[in-house]
Order: C-alpha cells, then sequence, then structure tokens
C-alpha cells in the first residue's frame, strides 16, 4: 500500500501545484502602478526600446566600416584538362635547317625531317592542382562620406531615443486615461447603488401605504418603472466597468486573464481648479517638435554626405598568400610559394552623367520640405495649446454646473419626498425628482471624465509628459 498511497500524494500535490499555477495574478493598482507596469511590458513602447538598441547597433556598423577589414580566403583547383599552348618544335627547325643545306648523314644521304618529328608541339605549363591560401587587409584612409555617415549615425541613434520617449507619452496617455475611466465608472457604480437602496426603501413604504389604501396602486408602479431602469443601468454599468477594466489592462500590456483593481477613489482626485498659466510655454519642447528637429540634422548631415561625393577616397591594401602546385595531388601540399602584395588604392569621382547632382538635388528638396513641416508643426502645436487649454476650462465649468444641478436635484427629491409623505405632494412629483437626478448623475459624471481627458490632453501640449 505504501507505494499507491505515495503515487496519490505525490499526484495530489501536483495537481495542487499546477491549479495554483493556473490562478490569475491579482493586481491592486494605483496609477503609477499601472503606468509603471506599462513602462516595462506595454509592446509598442518594448519595440521602442528594441529599435533604439537597432540604431544603437547601427552605429557600431557604421563605425566599423573605417576600421580594419581582414579576410581570409582557401581555394583549391584541380584542372581535369590542363590547359596547352601550341610551340614550334625545334627538333622539326633543326632538321629543317639541315635539309636546306644539304647536310648527308653518315650513310651519305641528305638529311630528311624524320616523320615523328611534327612541325609544332603543345606544352602545358599549368600543374594539375593548386593550392591558394591568402590573408587580405584593407584599411580606409580617408573617405568624406564616410565621416559624414559617422555623425549622421550620432543623430540616427538620437532620433531613435526620442522615439522612445515619445512612445512613453503616448502609453502614458493612453494608460491615464483608460485608468480614470475605470475610476469614473467605479464612482457612477456606486452612486447609483445608493439611489437603487433609496429606491428600494421608497417602494418598500409606498407598498405599504398602497397596502393601507392610503396612495394608489399607479403610485407604486412608477417607483417600480424608475428601479428597474436603475437597475438596468446598473448591470449595464456593471458590464461596461469590466469592459473598461480590459481596456486599461490591454493599455498597460497586461494579460487579459489577470485580475486588475484599481485603488483610487474618484473623490480621492483633485482636479486642479485653475487654468495654468500659458504665456512663455514652448511648442518646440514637444517631443513632437524635438524628433522633427533631429531629422531636419539628419537631412543636413545627409545633404552634405552627396556633397563630398565629388571628394576622392583613399584605401591601403595588404594581401599575404602561399600557392602550393604540382600535378601530383599529395606534392600539392608540401612545398608552398609566398605572393605579398601592398598598395593604396585612389577612387577620383570624374563623371557620373549628373547622377551625383540629382542626388543632392533631392536632398535638398528632401530638407526644405522639413523645414516647412517644422513650421506647420510649430503652428498646429500652438494651436492645439490653446485649444486644449479652452476645452479644459469649458470642461471644468461643465463639472462645476452639473455638481450643482445634482446636488439641487438630490434636494429635490428629499423635499419631495417628505411632502409626499405628508400629503401635500403626488407620487408623479417623486418620480420625476428621482429621474431628473440619475440624468444630472449621469451628465456629472460624463463632465468630471471629460474634464480630466482635457487636463490629461492640456497637460501634454504644455510639454509637461516630456
Amino acid at each position: 500500500m505504501k507505494p499507491i498511497l505515495t503515487l496519490i500524494i505525490a499526484g495530489i500535490m501536483t495537481t495542487s501545484t499546477v491549479l495554483a499555477q493556473e490562478q490569475p495574478q491579482t493586481h491592486v493598482f494605483k496609477l503609477e502602478d499601472c503606468l509603471n507596469y506599462a513602462y516595462t511590458h506595454q509592446t509598442n513602447l518594448q519595440n521602442a526600446k528594441l529599435d533604439e538598441e537597432i540604431a544603437k547597433s547601427k552605429v557600431k556598423e557604421t563605425i566599423a566600416i573605417g576600421l580594419p577589414q581582414v579576410d581570409g580566403t582557401v581555394s583549391f583547383q584541380h584542372f581535369i584538362n590542363t590547359p596547352v599552348f601550341p610551340f614550334s618544335n625545334p627538333a622539326y627547325g633543326l632538321y629543317s635547317i639541315l635539309n636546306e643545306e644539304g647536310v648527308k648523314d653518315g650513310s651519305g644521304q641528305t638529311v630528311d625531317i624524320p616523320a615523328d618529328v611534327p612541325p609544332t608541339m603543345n606544352i602545358s605549363f599549368q600543374p594539375k592542382n593548386i593550392l591558394t591560401g591568402t590573408i587580405q587587409v584593407s584599411q580606409l584612409l580617408f573617405d568624406g562620406t564616410y565621416l559624414m555617415g559617422l555623425k549622421a549615425a550620432g543623430v540616427y541613434r538620437e532620433l531613435s531615443s526620442k522615439n522612445v520617449k515619445r512612445t512613453e507619452i503616448d502609453t502614458r496617455i493612453a494608460v491615464s486615461k483608460a485608468y480614470y475611466n475605470v475610476i469614473v465608472y467605479n464612482a457612477f457604480q456606486n452612486t447609483l447603488e445608493s439611489t437603487i437602496d433609496r429606491l428600494k426603501e421608497t417602494l418598500k413604504q409606498t407598498d405599504a401605504l398602497n397596502k393601507s389604501g392610503m396612495v394608489e396602486k399607479i403610485d407604486l408602479d412608477r417607483l417600480q418603472v424608475l428601479l428597474n431602469n436603475a437597475e438596468t443601468q446598473k448591470r449595464n454599468l456593471d458590464r461596461m466597468s469590466e469592459l473598461n477594466t480590459n481596456l486599461l489592462k490591454f493599455q498597460m500590456g497586461m494579460p487579459i486573464g489577470e485580475q486588475l483593481t484599481v485603488n483610487e477613489k474618484l473623490e480621492d482626485m483633485k482636479l486642479d481648479a485653475t487654468l495654468p498659466v500659458l504665456e512663455g510655454v514652448k511648442v518646440e519642447n514637444r517631443i513632437e517638435y524635438s524628433m522633427l528637429q533631429t531629422q531636419k540634422q539628419l537631412l543636413e548631415y545627409d545633404l552634405k554626405r552627396y556633397k563630398l561625393a565629388y571628394v576622392p577616397s583613399v584605401g591601403a591594401y595588404a594581401s599575404f598568400g602561399q600557392t602550393g602546385q604540382n600535378d601530383a595531388f599529395y606534392d600539392t601540399f608540401k612545398k608552398f610559394f609566398p605572393t605579398n602584395i601592398v598598395g593604396v588604392n585612389f577612387t577620383i569621382p570624374i563623371w557620373s552623367s549628373g547622377q551625383r547632382k540629382q542626388r543632392i538635388n533631392q536632398a535638398k528638396f528632401n530638407l526644405n520640405k522639413t523645414v516647412n513641416d517644422m513650421t506647420q508643426l510649430k503652428n498646429s502645436l500652438e494651436l492645439d495649446l490653446k485649444a486644449n487649454a479652452i476645452t479644459f476650462q469649458n470642461n471644468k465649468d461643465q463639472v462645476e454646473n452639473q455638481r450643482k444641478n445634482m446636488d439641487l436635484a438630490s434636494e429635490v427629491v428629499r423635499v419631495s419626498k417628505i411632502k409626499y409623505s405628508q400629503g401635500v405632494g403626488s407620487s408623479l412629483e417623486v418620480t420625476t425628482a428621482e429621474s431628473d437626478l440619475r440624468t444630472s448623475q449621469n451628465n456629472y459624471y460624463t463632465a468630471v471624465y471629460d474634464a480630466i481627458l482635457a487636463w490629461i490632453d492640456l497637460q501634454k501640449a504644455m510639454g509637461n509628459f516630456n
């Protein structure tokens, strides 16, 4: 039985471990916690950081172009048919001279050209096997385009760093808006719960009055309609609240299956009641404008690079090689002959049929376009700043107005219920007051959320997130 019990216990423990691992992780976060999580896990931000690493690697690659380059080559060739060259046969020539001079042989006969001596003979100077090993070293001594490329590479890395910063800002804004959306919905849910409790209490009192014959059935029905609508709205809010929480997790880069609870309430937030001073705010401090400035600098280096294409470039090289050759395969590896070379080469641009000139023209046009884009962007950012300031002021005033309306609607509900309980008011007056209160609550929380969004957009427009 012991082995069986051991297996059962081990199985139970393993199952418990697996179930524990499958349990979704629970997070209780404030806004800063959400932002810190997003800075680590948000996919767009991770990709921006990877792009920055790629840019750093690209800079190192560009620098390496001007450093010594060393290559090694090993080749082996076996000639199935070695190349041959036809040459005049010296024996044939000698016999021809003897014949022409009438020279006699030992028997007294004129020397004739033997039939086995051809006028030409094929000679091969190529051994069948050749083994060559070479090490080549090259060094760029001067190239104007390379020097500009080095400067441009550094600016390119700076541009990638700024792109990370811009992505961080976009992430912060998206997470903040999603976070405050959850906060506002939670507050609205709590208010609606209070409304439902109040309606239930009023309905209970009205039901008792109806049973005693003091109020009509229609008064009870009106309240029931209000309660039904409030409960339906509450269920809708519950579902939307879950959706909003999932949206927040998505903006943070958190798996949707994990549990997230925000740890702040709307009443804990303090929305600045005064409009920030806009004088002195420089839109040039916005990351978007800074990135365009860096882009302009890149294009300026690009233009200089094309202009320097007219300047000669200088490079040095050295080649050290050993060659073994023989008709016999194994003898090819026994003796090697060195071939060592050093030299300098000059590349002088002479005529490109106008290619270099057109590249320069294109670079100028692209630079001019970027200058125009900078002017347009500056105007756009200034307009965005003023528009967001006005929108925030309007939304802030709307929050104050809707708060007053909600307070007044609450007071109307209180007074109408007192009047109704004392027999000097109608049930219609009570239900109308309840309906108006819920409408004012909807308007208030909508205004609060709009004001929060406007405040976030204003901070971005002022460059406070940089």
